[in-house]
């Protein structure tokens, strides 16, 4: 489902914090509360293949997850909005589009655009165990790379938020081939 409200922020707790794909006037270190950070989603397409799946980042209900905020511009309002449906909802369809209410470190709280996991869906993965998870993220290789590659930019780039999350390390580490997680340093590309 896709709002037809105009909020003017996007919610990004995975890729869209570090590969929005559009030019924003503004971001910001951001909360969501209710909802947290999980690699619960099978990836057919940017970061892995039907026959060998990759996984990626979805939100479920439950705590309170950091990330980032960006401002939507004003002048190219409509083309974002679209170029996000196309990214987060028209390919796979995983993700559910909605508008809930963000908490910037400035100490407004703005609405905004959230992309949450859909349940129902068939690449919808659930909490997997860290083997498993680790495995896929391995293998998994998509339009737009690898699925370590993915991992790593997203537990470097929390990293340099200074926000650390425990179950996004121990994937990291027990994905990499070498152990220690570093940054990737892939150009940035449309999608993730």
């Amino acid at each position: 489902m896709i709002s037809p409200k105009k909020p003017r922020w996007v919610f990004g707790y995975g890729s869209l914090m570090w590969n929005p794909g559009f030019a924003t006037p503004e971001t910001q270190p951001a909360r969501l509360q209710g909802w947290h950070r999980a690699f619960c989603i099978y990836s057919e397409h940017y970061r892995g293949t039907p026959k060998e799946p990759g996984l990626i980042l979805g939100l479920l209900p439950g705590g309170a997850c950091r990330g980032l905020a960006h401002r939507l511009p004003a002048a190219t309002y409509g083309e974002v909005r679209r170029y996000l449906i196309d990214r987060e909802i028209n390919n796979d369809g995983v993700y559910q589009e909605t508008i809930r209410p963000i908490h910037l470190d400035d100490g407004r709280t703005v609405p905004a655009l959230v992309y949450l996991a859909d349940r129902r869906h068939r690449q919808f993965a659930g909490k997997l165990p860290l083997a498993t998870a680790a495995a896929l993220v391995r293998r998994g290789r998509g339009a737009t790379g690898t699925n370590l590659e993915y991992v790593l930019n997203t537990v470097a780039h929390l990293g340099d938020l200074g926000l650390h999350d425990p179950a996004l390390e121990a994937l990291a580490k027990r994905a990499s081939v070498s152990g220690a997680p570093t940054r990737s340093r892939t150009p940035p590309s449309r999608r993730s």
